[in-house]
């Protein structure tokens, strides 16, 4: 609170004029400093701390050194899509192939997308299982199975051979953020088994590098 002391003016004569009382101000900041700590006090106590999202990628445990090589993995119903910058995406279907590989089968071309239409794209080459999802959601919302179960079932519908494998490839001019931003898309569009690969093969950057050419 403001103390605002008394001066008195020294005794005079009649005719000596009256000096004007002075005052000094004094303000007591004890009341606003113990405001101050208990506002910061409450913010500290109430506040929840900023906890950094993070991308979980699980990866498959390394066989023994003595297992058997592992079966090749089946490509046929599976789609490659390559980022790149200014948010484009290129994709093809099956396995790669390129006319001196001694396969005889046609050479592998590269379609053009971006993230405005890659959804759509996905969810029409895996409608069968995003459908079955949408039925097991609807039934999870009206609460005819239980959230264990809706979750074991969901992974299972996933998991199906029939379902759409995805593998995600970068060139070195995409963006960090295409790449969390498609792992969503993967989950939207009900694949359940995809991948990530930060570099592709010869074939496949000299075929990418000459569609970038023609935008």
């Amino acid at each position: 609170m403001a103390q605002v002391p008394e001066g008195g003016g020294g005794g005079g004569g009649r005719h000596e004029k009256r000096r004007a009382k002075k005052g000094n101000t004094h303000i007591d900041m004890t009341p606003m400093v113990d405001l101050a700590f208990l506002l910061l006090t409450f913010f500290i106590l109430t506040t929840t701390m900023y906890k950094p999202s993070t991308l979980q990628m699980t990866y498959p445990v390394p066989p023994p050194p003595d297992a058997p090589p592992p079966p090749p993995t089946q490509l046929s119903n599976a789609i490659t899509l390559v980022l790149t910058d200014k948010d484009q995406i290129y994709y093809y279907y099956g396995e790669f192939h390129t006319p001196t590989d001694g396969s005889g089968k046609p050479p592998t071309t590269l379609e053009r997308t971006d993230f405005s239409k890659v959804r759509n794209l996905l969810i029409e080459r895996n409608k069968e299982t995003v459908a079955q999802l949408n039925a097991l959601a609807k039934q999870f919302n009206e609460q005819k199975i239980t959230e264990d179960e809706y979750n074991a079932k969901r992974k299972v519908i996933k998991g199906t051979k029939e379902n759409l494998k995805a593998i995600i490839k970068t060139d070195k001019d995409a963006k960090y953020r295409n790449m969390i931003d498609m792992v969503d898309e993967m989950d939207i569009s009900g694949i359940g088994s995809y991948g990530v690969l930060d570099s592709l093969k010869a074939a496949e950057q000299v075929l990418l590098d000459v569609e970038k050419l023609k935008l």
